[in-house]
Formats: structure tokens, sequence, C-alpha cells
């Protein structure tokens, strides 16, 4: 039998869990033909309400195109147009013929050619360069999703997973730039929409924010928490399945310690279902707690170790609930030496991912369960 607990992919129809207002606010941006920003930390849920998003409305008989990008190991421009062009054509093409086609219509005067031979390998990508790629190439790529929702009459959604990752490409603003002429665009019917999902926080910060780029051309969706009651729900059924009890006051623990992120709560229960037969206990519970931190500690260790001793010191100084560094009091007592350090501080630690701040510029930790492991287990708090 399947497990109800599912953190190894995304996750859509009964299994999803929550967000109806997020989903809704999704579809409702997209059938508007909008642009949506989504920013938040890995294994948050975005690509599970992106696809329920998408499954809903296909459900409601909406007629569209999705071309799904993932720029997790892109760090070229080369490497980006290939990869941006098979996920665009890979889904409305099945052919040589029809690949063959797309490429002679839409991308004629550039660098770009199908190639048969990947294709008969079964290769991710089906298009190659037969040049290094130039300013030209890029800007009719980017337009690729445009002309074939033109020539299809049906809206296209372009998911762009990390983001963020176009920076590590050189001469990433241009590509940004390019970007920013199809997004200013008015709303053309049928419409093409941008989704910009990004797990590394403070760099979608830097892009949207700080540098501006797609100013007032985009819809930045920010995800909910899922309700405690939701999520208490969803795990009892799940053990429940299995013919396994579990007191409710239990899991509204493990809730908090893990604020409600879904992946680890759903890694949780599964370690958790493996260790029983029947009554889930809280020796059970923590058992499966330990299990979850052995398997994430070589990583917080890590993270730990590329730190200064400063860094270190205003980590501390978050766990303590500091949320003015500036204050002389704080810099003496944390020893941070002097507000322009107090500065370059919070911006190594913005740039490690480590912890953000909110619009209050009040700090807080992008993954709860090395929070966590701090408290108890680095600094002995617990």
């Amino acid at each position: 039998m399947d497990s109800p607990f599912i953190y190894d992919r995304f996750v859509s129809g009964k299994n999803f869990v929550g967000r109806k207002n997020d989903v809704n606010s999704l579809a409702n941006l997209l059938e508007a033909g909008e642009h949506v920003a989504m920013y938040e930390p890995p294994k948050s849920g975005k690509m599970s309400l992106i696809q329920q998003t998408l499954f809903n409305m296909r459900v409601k008989g909406h007629q569209f195109m999705v071309g799904q990008l993932d720029l997790f190991n892109v760090r070229t421009l080369d490497a980006f147009l290939l990869k941006f062009a098979s996920s665009v054509i890979r889904p409305i093409c099945s052919t040589p013929g029809e690949y063959s086609a797309i490429v002679s219509r839409f991308l004629e005067g550039t660098h770009f050619v199908f190639d048969s031979s990947r294709f008969a390998s079964d290769s991710e990508e089906i298009i190659s360069l037969n040049w290094e790629a130039d300013h030209e190439d890029l800007a009719r790529m980017i337009r690729l999703p445009q002309r074939l929702a033109a020539e299809r009459g049906v809206p296209f959604y372009m998911v762009i997973s990390e983001f963020q990752n176009i920076m590590k490409i050189d001469g990433w603003e241009d590509i940004f730039k390019e970007m920013e002429k199809v997004l200013s665009e008015s709303v053309q019917s049928p419409s093409v929409s941008f989704i910009m999902s990004g797990s590394m926080v403070n760099a979608m910060k830097f892009i949207f924010e700080e540098k501006k780029f797609f100013y007032r051309m985009h819809e930045h969706l920010p995800l909910s928490r899922v309700d405690d009651r939701e999520i208490i729900d969803h795990i009892v059924r799940g053990f429940m399945l299995g013919g396994k009890v579990v007191d409710r006051e239990l899991i509204l623990g493990a809730c908090t310690l893990f604020k409600g992120n879904l992946w680890y709560l759903n890694h949780f229960s599964a370690v958790c279902d493996s260790l029983s037969k029947g009554y889930m206990n809280e020796p059970i519970l923590m058992e499966a707690l330990s299990t979850i931190i052995s398997i994430h500690e070589p990583r917080f260790k890590a993270m730990v170790d590329d730190l200064t001793d400063f860094q270190m010191s205003l980590v501390r100084a978050t766990i303590d609930g500091v949320v003015k560094f500036s204050a002389s009091d704080v810099i003496e007592r944390y020893k941070l030496n002097s507000s322009a350090n107090v500065r370059r501080l919070k911006d190594a630690l913005r740039k490690k991912e480590i912890i953000s701040f909110d619009e209050k510029d009040e700090p807080y930790f992008l993954d709860p369960l090395f929070q966590y492991w701090l408290e108890k287990y680095y600094y002995c708090l617990k």
C-alpha cells in the first residue's frame, strides 16, 4: 500500500493538505494572465501548490499548456536556453517531425536546431545549438511561449523552479532584462504567465525586492501556514489507514516543533509509522524525532562549520529572541563588535540562507529543524 505520508515528491489531489486560499489566489492570478513570484524555503510546498492549482483548473475545464523548467543544475546561458526550449516544446510535441516544425517556424534565424539524435536517445533535451548563443537567441527563446500560445489559441503557463539560479549565469542581468520586456507587455489573449519559484528566499528577495527586477510586472504569492488542525487530521487519518492510533496533542507538539512544515511532518510521520504496530506513544515519537535529526545532522554541522564566530554570535542572539542587533547592550553582550559589523553579519547570514528578515526587519530561521537542533544540541538550551 502506498504510504499516506509522502515527502519524496510534490503532492496533489487527496494528498494535498490545506492552503485552499493559496490555490484559489494562484488560479485567479493565472486566469487573469498575471505573472507570479513565489519564494519560500526548500520543501515548503511551492510545487505542490502549483500542481494542485493546475489540477483544479483542469478539472474545471480550463484549457492551457504548461512548461516546467528546473534550473537547479544550470550555470551557463547555453544550458539555460536549451533546457528552456525543451521544457516549452516537449509538452506539445510527440514526433520528430513536430519538433522540427516548431523549431523551423518559431526559432528561424537563430542558432537552435532540432537534435534528432538526442530525441532518439530519449534525452531530456531535444534542442541543440550549432553556435554559441547570442542575444538574439535569448530574445527569441524567451518569447517562444508567447508565440506558441498565440498559435494554439490557449494560455501558456511557464513554471520556472529555482529561479534564483539564473544569477549563477554570466550576464544574468541580460536574461532578466529580456524577460522584463516580455512580462511588461499588456495581457494578451491567450495569455502567457510566468511562475517564478525559488527556494533560496534571500536570493529571491534580492532579485525582486532589492534590485526590483520585474517591478510592477508580477504578483508575489507568499505561502500561508497550513492550519494545525488540518495537519493533525491528515496525520491521524494516515495512521488510521494502518490501524494505528495517535494522541492529537502529540501531533500538535510536532506541528509546533516543525512550524507546520509538511515535508518534515510527513517524513516524521512516516518514520513513526514504521516504528509502531498499534498505539503511537510519546517514546515512539521521540525515537522518530531522533531518527529525523540523525539524517539531517551532518548538514546542520556543515552549516555551523561554515559560520564565523561573529556570525554564530548573531545566530545565538536570534535564538535568544533579539530583534534589534545594533543596540549597544546587544552588541556588548554578544560581542558583535560594532553596528557596521552587525550589518555585515546580517548580510552574510542572508547569503548563506540561514536566516531572513520580515517586513519589520526582525529575524527568523528559514529551517525550523535547524533552529531546534541549534537550541537542543549545539547550545543545549532544551
